[in-house]
């Protein structure tokens, strides 16, 4: 399977988020044992506390409870452990009455109250036992800092005097080398533009954006790049004097936003296939009466070959060969891998239209789906001609391929089909692999179902 190289596009590694494993394990244990504490000492109730800190767990990683933080301070997060612990409580409880255990049901909310009490105390001690690995420098991540003015100063300085966040500064990046951090003295590393080099270079797996003398627009393909190699990435925010960080973290007195990348994670990739591989199967099941139906009509139409076969351009650039039923046999090679668009062509006979106007020569994609070519929803795969041209003239169009080519996708849905702007397919293409979530991949089905029954295809 042959590739387009592109330089652009680093190898997907898995995020080396800050104590990602650790943390996540201590803070879900101290949460189940401080729920479960009261447990030795009852002779009924115990699987009621178990059930809620099974549910609270839960809620706990809905609410983001369980990602890695630089303050870590149970006073700031009890706000959110609280509310979701009681809604953990009023959950088993109200199950617990449906069931009719009303002798255990008279006594839970007092212990559920007595749990509360002892998680944020395990909470706290976790989070102390955290502070102190980082404050020993047994927990140190090389961090990177990009800008070199009076904010970026005032950040290294921070950190260094207080190591209790977890990250240690090895030098800055800006677009001019006679910029430097005067209180900190760490050292200067290069332009803005090397950082993905730097990163290589010192193995640091942490940076943090304060303010450049170059352009927001110029920075953010370098640090889609850094991204890529499974760095944390925390921006200072314009106007962060009157910014509010009750929803972001902070260095000091100055907020940081911390860039997620859920949708990269090994995690998420699991997720996301095994919904291609559950919906493909069974569409490709009830859906084979259809097929049989449309194979006909298309062999009837235009003779031998039903399906057509195209080259397209997938994750990380890989080639693989999309089927379709098809709608119009092209007279050559040439013309099917550089023709842009045939909806107008006059040698499409009614079935082709039929099929076109319907999407349902799209089907077979969900083959090529449950083989691992494609996802359900993801950017849709472009010719090889295409993507070359596109690449060198669109920016960040080669981003796309950050994920595997899609069956439907958020430009679909949004009316970019056919002939239509490739700039603003590109925007949508990688706003939906920044914002991934499952929920959103089934909101962009449900509008491709929408799309598909009001038979708006091109």
């Amino acid at each position: 399977m042959s590739t387009i190289p592109s330089p652009r596009m680093p190898a997907i590694k898995e995020p080396a988020r800050l104590l990602r494993r650790p943390a996540w394990v201590l803070l879900l244990t101290v949460d189940v044992l401080g729920i479960m504490a009261p447990s030795p000492f009852l002779s009924h109730g115990r699987f009621e506390l178990l059930s809620m800190a099974v549910v609270s767990a839960m809620l706990f990683q809905a609410g983001g409870l369980y990602r890695p933080q630089l303050k870590l301070s149970v006073l700031d997060d009890a706000p959110k452990l609280v509310t979701r612990s009681v809604a953990a409580a009023i959950f088993v409880g109200a199950i617990t009455a449906v069931i009719g255990y009303q002798p255990v049901l008279s006594d839970f909310f007092l212990l559920a109250v007595m749990a509360v009490g002892l998680h944020l105390a395990s909470r706290a001690i976790a989070y102390s036992i955290i502070r102190y690995a980082r404050s020993r420098g047994s927990v140190a991540h090389s961090t990177l800092v990009v800008g070199g003015g009076a904010v970026a100063d005032r950040i290294v300085g921070r950190l260094r005097a207080d190591r209790s966040y977890g990250l240690r500064p090895i030098g800055f990046l800006d677009h001019h080398s006679d910029r430097q951090l005067v209180a900190s003295g760490i050292p200067f590393r290069g332009s803005t533009y090397e950082l993905p080099q730097q990163l290589d270079r010192t193995n640091a797996r942490v940076v943090i954006v304060a303010f450049t003398d170059g352009s927001d627009a110029d920075l953010i393909p370098v640090l889609r790049a850094s991204e890529r190699r499974g760095c944390d990435v925390f921006v200072v925010p314009r106007l962060f004097e009157i910014y509010n960080y009750g929803q972001t973290d902070h260095i000091g007195a100055i907020p940081v936003v911390r860039i997620w990348r859920p949708r990269l994670s090994r995690t998420a990739w699991l997720l996301k296939r095994s919904l291609d591989v559950v919906v493909s199967s069974a569409a490709l099941t009830l859906l084979s009466p259809l097929f049989a139906v449309v194979a006909l009509a298309v062999r009837r139409e235009g003779g031998p070959g039903v399906i057509f076969r195209q080259t397209r351009v997938g994750l990380d650039n890989r080639e693989f060969q999309l089927m379709k039923f098809r709608t119009l046999a092209p007279c050559d090679d040439a013309e099917s891998a550089t023709r842009w668009n045939i909806s107008d062509d006059e040698r499409m006979g009614p079935v082709g239209r039929v099929l076109r106007r319907t999407s349902i020569d799209e089907l077979p994609q969900l083959v090529n789906i449950l083989r691992g070519d494609m996802t359900l929803v993801g950017p849709r795969p472009e010719r090889p001609h295409f993507v070359q041209t596109f690449t060198d003239e669109i920016p960040d169009y080669a981003l796309r391929c950050r994920m595997r080519a899609g069956l439907t996708g958020l430009a679909q849905v949004n009316g970019l089909r056919g002939d239509t702007s490739i700039v603003d397919r590109a925007r949508y293409d990688n706003f939906y692999i920044d914002n991934w979530s499952l929920w959103l991949d089934v909101k962009i089905m449900a509008g491709t179902v929408r799309e598909v029954v009001g038979a708006r295809g091109k």
